[in-house]
């Protein structure tokens, strides 16, 4: 399996369009963040987990040419504001694309692309095929796909762990029995987006506090925002297992 972090930032926080702040004016590659998404190979598919606004950069920069499922954590638009540039993979591939989210999510992606959804013969509007999710299993062909149920404040989200990897993001509440299931994952991703207390995302200390408890081989921090500091800076706080993610990084598992 290869792990790619296609993005691993945030809308939360400063706006970049009038950021004059340390991480907006370095020159750590590491600190130049698109909104959240990653790339999964595994059992010969190409999956992504999320289509953010910048999902077509991402995809142009890691030059990903096949892609035959993508998985949504929730409905908010920066993880779903991207599914536009899907019509790419249908026009080379020659097949519709197949979409997996709770009901949730995919009523409200029928809302925002009432387009796609109930296509006119007009050639080029995106192609998908829906398949609604819960928190049980589900397959993509040969792999299994574990959904693990968060809370987003209030707003019910999904993580997904497959085989040894478990992905967790836009998540500050985890019920202990969705703790089992990411219990003995290899790696575990997991959101902290600031130090500060956040009403819907868990904050560094927040994150740090779960790895602990669940004991992954390695945790990467994503969904960061400016409030959280300069990836050099803060790696000098992290423990030896842990480390921030960066856009463009690559894990093999």
């Amino acid at each position: 399996m290869t792990i790619t972090f296609l993005g691993t930032g945030t809308s939360q926080g400063v706006p970049v369009i009038a950021c004059d702040c340390e991480v907006c004016n370095s020159l750590d590659f590491r600190d130049k963040r698109t909104r959240t998404s990653i790339h999964i190979e595994v059992d010969g598919q190409s999956i992504v987990i999320d289509t953010g606004p910048d999902f077509r950069q991402q995809i142009l920069r890691e030059r990903i040419h096949k892609l035959d499922a993508i998985i949504f954590t929730h409905q908010h638009r920066d993880h779903t504001g991207g599914l536009d540039d899907v019509r790419s993979f249908n026009f080379k591939q020659k097949s519709d694309m197949p979409i997996y989210g709770s009901r949730a999510v995919i009523e409200q992606l029928k809302k925002d692309y009432e387009y796609i959804f109930n296509p006119s013969d007009y050639p080029g509007v995106p192609r998908v095929i829906e398949f609604l999710i819960d928190n049980n299993t589900f397959r993509i062909n040969n792999t299994n796909i574990i959904p693990i149920y968060l809370l987003h404040h209030k707003l019910p989200v999904l993580g997904f762990r497959i085989y040894d990897f478990t992905y967790i993001t836009d998540a500050n509440y985890i019920d202990q029995d969705e703790k089992e299931k990411i219990m003995g994952s290899k790696i575990l991703v997991i959101n902290a987006l600031q130090k500060k207390h956040h009403i819907s995302h868990f904050n560094l200390q927040e994150a740090l506090d779960i790895i602990s408890e669940l004991k992954p081989e390695k945790a990467y921090l994503t969904h960061i925002s400016h409030y959280l500091g300069q990836s050099r800076q803060i790696e000098k706080e992290l423990p030896d297992n842990v480390m921030l993610a960066y856009d463009g990084l690559k894990i093999d598992l």
